[in-house]
């Protein structure tokens, strides 16, 4: 697991100031993160697994398609 990428994309649910969120919305990080993680060229992929990590280890809930709640 990467911890900076884990970290990284936490900080990126907090800054939207919601317990619900889109996959849009954590998009609008990308480029943010790309200068991030420059040697990374497939950020949204990278969001995705990160969302999937933090569902597993209890700290999301995916509610839809594209849809996502902070437990």
């Amino acid at each position: 697991m990467d911890c900076g990428w884990i970290l990284d994309i936490m900080n990126c649910v907090e800054k939207l100031e919601n317990k619900e969120f889109s996959l849009e919305e954590i998009y609008t990080f990308e480029n943010f993160l790309s200068k991030k993680h420059p040697e990374n060229k497939h950020i949204k992929d990278k969001i995705r697994q990160q969302l999937q990590i933090l569902r597993d280890k209890g700290y999301l809930e995916f509610i839809n398609r594209g849809f996502y709640k902070i437990k």
